[in-house]
């Protein structure tokens, strides 16, 4: 029996010919939403990356979702790690034809960025994290947080705080994991609410340009 890829539906900035040797920079969408969701911040990001915008895999309501929200009682931090799992499988796939591998989350989509970095610290460059949270692991061992806090990678965790989406207690878990475990850079912005804006925007693009392109 021969193991089948794991094959997401994905969305790219550039035609295959033009991708080999860029920087992949990898967007996960939030609860309810598609891959097409965060393309529209293409434009606002550094030229040089590719990018890629992957479909969750579960289809609910008018869009998709990664895994059941935290509160609901189906969620589980195994559905968490099954979800990350395929996306590593697919990112497998694609990944050797790039200079380096960058993610970017929004909301739930953050949980998922955040726990790719955490599975395979040592192949992810950077990590944004819009208006989002990560996921308290309870010491599964998926969840190798302990060499993420040895390299210590770049972390940019944008958000409103009177964002009413993320619950106050993904806030204060995310704040304390970050805090010890990565290179946070961390910016408050008033009126965005769940939301992106132009300003924090040119900020992702000016941290992508100085943690992974190094200009």
């Amino acid at each position: 029996m021969t193991e089948t890829t794991y094959k997401p539906v994905v969305v790219w900035s550039k035609p295959e010919a033009e991708r080999t040797g860029t920087p992949l920079l990898v967007l996960f969408h939030g609860y309810l939403s598609n891959e097409q969701d965060l393309m529209g911040l293409v434009p606002g990001l550094p030229e040089e990356f590719t990018v890629a915008a992957v479909r969750a895999p579960v289809a609910l309501g008018p869009g998709y979702t990664w895994f059941p929200l935290m509160h609901e009682p189906d969620f589980s931090v195994e559905k968490v790690t099954r979800a990350v799992a395929d996306v590593w499988s697919w990112l497998d796939s694609v990944k050797d034809q790039h200079s380096s591998v960058s993610v970017l989350g929004f909301s739930m989509g953050m949980a998922v960025a955040t726990s790719v970095l955490r599975h395979r610290p040592e192949e992810i460059a950077a990590v944004v994290g819009l208006s989002g949270f990560a996921i308290p692991a309870a010491g599964d061992p998926f969840f190798n947080d302990e060499a993420v806090k040895a390299i210590k990678p770049p972390l940019f965790w944008g958000r409103d705080q009177a964002d009413q989406v993320i619950t106050a207690d993904k806030v204060e878990f995310t704040h304390a994991w970050a805090n010890e475990h990565v290179d946070l850079t961390k910016v408050l912005y008033a009126g965005i609410g769940h939301g992106i804006n132009a300003q924090e925007l040119a900020h992702v693009k000016e941290f992508l340009t100085y943690k992974v392109l190094n200009a």
